[in-house]
């Protein structure tokens, strides 16, 4: 049975991801150089997990892995402190240990310093061993227990760089997508503000201005909300969310779109369900317009039909178009970021259907593409009843 301390260890090894990478240089080098300070032949770093021993970095011998309880360094891992054994064969702890029978290896001076994380948790050893009995003075001692400390120190860089590295990549997308998502309210505030301009009657010019209002607000909301979602790690708001409100909202910044092209839009009745009002916002825009983007034939526009359905366990959305469809072969990849279906019809359509999957799935739900009535796409959304 795995104790709390086991599982810690666990943890912390695989957040260092140190057996799964090679040992580097780095590692090599402090192996190498604690022999040679310590005046031994062999030394390693050795990693403890709940069933193995790791091996990940020697000098004198090629590393190896095996079970935790044949580990020298096991016996000493429950209360991790510097350890120093003249001659193992002599010590109770490691007499009949197979590294000191003979048995896998002869050990009789042995040393070690365990590695410890940031948190307290010994993920392991720096062992030096030899197979003549031996002593350790003050200054080895001691500089054996600063060279785990770098062991660790190098362990920490990694990660951290990888945080690093992941954190500049969700920033790249974040800022993709927030570029993406504010195109529509910001066309629909734009046309709002030139139609304000350009009307000579005050009344028209009055609403038009009420509308961009509305846009802009709508802008706000979405960054705040946005912002919320990056903070929060992905996770989603719960609350009540009609969708028939946000599906008005979502159609009066598209309404651009929809008037140059002379699209329609036909929609039934929409539930209320729980979930963020911001997010949802997004998935209902992005689907509406890549249909409106991607529907219609022989240059008359989109028809467009957003529909609800109730499921068991929840709601199936669907947002369907008349334009080409999506091959059943490309019905995975284009949820993948960036990536397009076909060259001619699917222009943008990647970010789009990359940020829905990521909405949907943070509200516990699924999505997917099948063949619409009309011959086009049919995207539809199943989300769960409550949270």
């Amino acid at each position: 049975m795995s104790t709390t301390q086991d599982i810690a260890r666990r943890d912390a090894i695989h957040e260092y991801r140190v057996l799964s990478t090679p040992a580097g240089s780095d590692l090599e080098a402090l192996v190498e150089l604690a022999a040679t300070i310590c005046g031994v032949p062999t030394a390693v770093i050795n990693i403890i997990d709940e069933e193995h021993q790791h091996q990940i970095a020697s000098i004198g011998f090629e590393p190896g892995v095996c079970a935790r309880e044949d580990s020298m360094c096991n016996a000493v891992l429950e209360h991790p402190e510097p350890v120093v054994v003249r001659d193992a064969r002599e010590d109770a702890r490691f007499r009949e240990n197979p590294f000191v029978t003979g048995d896998i290896a002869s050990v009789r001076f042995y040393a070690s310093s365990p590695l410890r994380t940031p948190d307290g948790v010994a993920i392991g050893t720096l062992c030096i061993f030899d197979e003549a009995p031996g002593e350790l003075g003050a200054r080895e001692r001691r500089a054996l227990e600063l060279l785990s400390h770098q062991v660790v120190e190098v362990l920490e860089l990694r990660r951290l760089t990888r945080e690093l590295d992941r954190s500049n990549e969700q920033l790249t997308h974040f800022a993709a997508q927030v570029s993406h998502d504010l195109r529509n309210p910001l066309s629909a505030l734009v046309g709002f503000l030139e139609l304000a301009s350009s009307s000579e009657d005050i009344g028209s010019a009055a609403a038009a201005i009420a509308r961009a209002e509305g846009a802009a607000a709508r802008m706000g909301a979405m960054v705040d909300g946005l912002l919320d979602h990056a903070r929060a790690g992905g996770a989603a708001r719960r609350e009540d969310v009609h969708l028939d409100r946000i599906l008005a909202d979502t159609l009066d910044d598209l309404d651009a779109l929809i008037v140059t092209t002379g699209a329609r839009v036909d929609a039934g009745p929409l539930p209320v369900v729980s979930g963020d009002p911001v997010l949802l916002r997004l998935l209902l825009q992005n689907l509406l317009s890549n249909a409106l983007q991607h529907g219609g034939a022989a240059g008359r526009g989109a028809r467009v039909e957003v529909g609800a359905h109730a499921l068991t366990s929840g709601w199936r959305i669907t947002v369907d178009d008349d334009g080409p469809g999506v091959p059943e072969h490309d019905r995975e990849r284009v949820f993948d970021a960036m990536e397009r279906g076909d060259a001619v019809h699917a222009d943008g359509l990647g970010l789009g259907l990359s940020t829905c999957r990521r909405i949907v799935r943070a509200h516990g739900g699924r999505i997917g593409i099948d063949d619409a009535r009309s011959g086009g796409a049919s995207v539809w959304v199943v989300l769960p009843a409550t949270a």
